[in-house]
């Protein structure tokens, strides 16, 4: 049986979410597991689909990224689906197609995942750097806390004799952040 996983990050990516299901439709795919969540969250759907295929299956997927999170994430997944006799089809693997049933496959496989989580530590370090010397020029402050843009109307509520806990309540913010905010204030 041919399986597909889609997912996209956000309920915002619908268009996205549509095409991958499309894609996999296309290809042939039987039983689709389809979610809208970030790959650091808990994928129930990709938990449901390595549950649910069994050995001859095929598990595919419209672009890996889609699937892991980074390189041992990836290897822990094709590790399973080894384990289960189930064969891993990436349908654009950079313009090309792959498929684990393979020892070919499983080798570029794992390369291009390495590959791929090596790029994205290389770009999270230089951006890391960049903010640091962003810092140091005095040109990255950073977003300020949403609770102290409503300080203005703490300030109102309290002086009308509203209690912290009720401020809170209206403003959608922390208690803890009322109290604090406020006697920041006083002095």
């Amino acid at each position: 049986m041919l399986c597909g996983y889609a997912r996209v990050s956000t309920v915002d990516q619908v268009a996205g979410l549509e095409a991958q299901q499309r894609e996999l439709s296309a290809t042939g795919c039987t039983k689709q597991f389809v979610e809208q969540v970030s790959s650091v969250a808990e994928r129930q759907q990709l938990s449901a689909a390595l549950d649910f295929v069994r050995d001859g299956d095929t598990l595919a997927v419209t672009r890996l990224d889609r699937l892991a999170r980074s390189t041992s994430d990836l290897l822990r997944i094709v590790d399973l689906l080894e384990t289960k006799g189930v064969a891993l089809r990436v349908l654009d693997f950079g313009g090309t197609e792959m498929d684990t049933s393979s020892p070919a496959g499983r080798l570029t496989l794992t390369m291009f995942g390495a590959l791929a989580q090596f790029e994205r530590e290389i770009m999270l370090a230089r951006q890391k750097e960049g903010i640091e010397r962003a810092k140091r020029l005095g040109k990255y402050q950073g977003r300020q806390p949403t609770a102290r843009r409503r300080l203005p109307e703490m300030r109102a509520l309290a002086a009308e004799g509203v209690r912290p806990s009720e401020i809170a309540d209206r403003l959608n913010c922390s208690r803890a952040s009322v109290y604090r905010l406020l006697a920041e204030d006083r002095k």
